[in-house]
């Protein structure tokens, strides 16, 4: 009885009532019902010499805290404490909802793709700066015109086309191999296996339904390992799919070679200037994919961009041929010529509904660049490309043109220690004998390079690269050495042991055998003559050096193929 009287004074308790209401009602009613005590409490409350009923302004309805829920089954597992806890709950006032004050609603934003994507060419006629691929007696012209796509690969520096080329490939608009083919995509940085089985399948089902073969792109396809690569010789055998990769990297040493043998190399040139700056004008005058779809969201209104040629020159000729770093500089250039003119003064009302022509300035497009790109991996081929240039211009006398292409290779990063290991190899290969002191030399620069780095050591490396092409240059000791390892690689049976008078004879049975008899001491008979070449090598000459310095002239070599 207690604990009921206890639980009918809690909820009285909870509804906002007093402590001595609440005791004077449950004793006035004798502690029959809570309901019999709130209507006591609410009758007695219109008395004005009552005291105040609540201590809450706040009086809820009697029917919301006693209104009865719909009656359901009870279901067997249910216990006596689960109705109590259900009646609490029933019983319990409700929170109050916070009210938050009305918010202005957001302005969306439209994030679009790079410029350099939305301006990418949508036909074959919109491809600039391949006309060796694409003339109208090319191979993928007439492939087109006949309807009948090969398969391929496309190797060339970024930014140059190989994409655009690909999906230009099914523009129905000049060539109709829409109707013949399907495009799919894939980027070997993203795909797996099971992505390369699904679409496999699939070209196998189509070619089977509907004789429609499947155009399969591949770019950065150098990424995929051998056994990803034999995944598409079977499909390409059969011609359900036309395989088109596209890559930055040599294809000689990064595809296997059954793939190369069913696909045609096509090496795409890096972008020339004047090519770089019509696309830059084309980003420019575009309305509909151009510059001014960047600037939708900017509050200025932008309805047009100008470029004068002084930035559009120097935008074409600071992106290393590369069309996506100059479409990124441009983008980034018109942003901060926006953000100049937002910066300029009026309220934010008067900017949405302003209409701008935005000038991109030459400052502007230096901010966008920062530097100039170059165009330099130093995995790759453009590492290979430019230490042989390096190594042939000092191998021809020109220093002029060995400093330049260290320094090309300077700025695009290349690891100094490697160059000075290069020039320790050059002043043996290429010098040699004509200036001993060249190996010197190189081996110094080496350890400056090593003391100091770069950039402190760039100095070493060019004084070292200018006395190598300068020095006089000999290669009679790289072609005795390959003269020697000739000879050893093409001795018929086995190559001939060391005669008995060169053996060293440091144990009586050795000198029993006859190891160093008949051997001449040559400082104690300098006059003396004794071989020591094998038996069937008498005579024959590797090294061919002058004895005279009259004659050192006729041995030198600049070059060598």
């Amino acid at each position: 009885m207690e604990e009921e009287e206890a639980a009918k004074q809690q909820q009285l308790l909870n509804m906002g009532f007093s402590q001595d209401l609440v005791s004077q009602a449950l004793e006035a009613t004798a502690g029959d019902s809570t309901l019999k005590a709130t209507e006591w409490i609410l009758s007695h409350s219109q008395n004005p010499s009552s005291p105040p009923p609540l201590s809450s302004p706040f009086q809820p309805k009697i029917n919301h805290f006693f209104a009865k829920p719909t009656p359901t089954p009870p279901l067997k597992t249910q216990s006596k404490n689960t109705h109590l806890r259900e009646e609490e709950n029933i019983m319990a006032p409700q929170k109050r909802l916070k009210v938050h004050p009305l918010r202005q609603p957001q302005k969306k934003h439209n994030h679009k793709p790079p410029l350099y994507e939305r301006m990418r060419p949508r036909t074959i006629n919109e491809v600039v700066g391949q006309d060796h691929l694409l003339a109208n007696n090319s191979l993928l012209r007439s492939a087109m015109q006949c309807k009948l796509i090969p398969s391929f690969v496309l190797w060339g520096p970024p930014g140059t086309g190989k994409t655009s080329i690909a999906r230009a490939i099914l523009d129905s608009g000049s060539s109709g191999c829409d109707l013949m083919y399907r495009f799919v995509s894939l980027s070997a940085v993203t795909a797996g296996v099971k992505d390369i089985r699904d679409v496999v399948e699939e070209s196998k089902k189509l070619k089977l339904k509907s004789n429609k073969r499947t155009i399969l792109f591949v770019d950065e396809v150098h990424r995929f390992n051998k056994s990803q690569q034999d995944s598409f010789l079977p499909v390409i055998e059969d011609g359900s799919v036309v395989f088109v990769g596209a890559t930055t990297e040599n294809p000689s040493f990064h595809l296997i070679t059954p793939l190369l043998s069913r696909c045609r190399v096509l090496n795409l040139s890096p972008l020339q200037p004047q090519h770089v700056c019509m696309l830059i004008r084309r980003a420019a005058d575009d309305l509909e994919r151009g510059v001014v779809q960047s600037l939708s969201n900017v509050g200025c209104g932008v309805i047009r961009i100008e470029l004068s040629d002084e930035v559009v020159e120097f935008l074409g000729s600071n992106c290393d041929g590369d069309a996506r770093v100059a479409l990124n500089a441009l983008e980034n250039a018109a942003v901060t010529a926006a953000a100049r003119v937002g910066d300029s003064g009026g309220s934010e009302e008067n900017d949405i509904t302003r209409s701008v022509v935005l000038m991109v300035t030459l400052d502007d497009a230096k901010e966008a660049l920062q530097c100039k790109h170059l165009a330099y991996d130093r995995a790759g081929d453009e590492h290979y490309n430019l230490i042989s240039a390096l190594h042939k211009s000092m191998r021809g006398s020109d220093a002029n043109a060995a400093i330049y292409w260290l320094a090309r290779m300077l700025e695009g990063g290349e690891e100094p220690l490697y160059i000075a290991r290069r020039l320790v190899r050059f002043a043996s290969e290429d010098v040699g004998l004509a200036d001993p002191s060249a190996i010197t030399q190189a081996i110094a620069c080496y350890q400056a390079c090593h003391f100091l780095g770069m950039p402190e050591c760039d100095v070493n490396l060019s004084q070292c690269v200018a006395y190598l092409a300068l020095a006089p240059k000999s290669i009679a000791v790289y072609r005795a050495l390959g003269a020697a390892r000739k000879v050893i690689k093409e001795s018929v049976g086995h190559n001939e042991g060391v005669p008995l008078h060169l053996r060293n004879a440091p144990t009586k049975l050795m000198k029993d055998f006859g190891y160093g008899k008949d051997y001449i001491y040559p400082p104690d008979n300098p006059s003396s003559t004794q071989t020591y070449l094998p038996p069937s090598l008498h005579g024959y000459k590797f090294l061919h050096w002058p004895d005279t310095a009259g004659a050192l002239d006729a041995n030198r070599r600049t070059d060598r193929c």
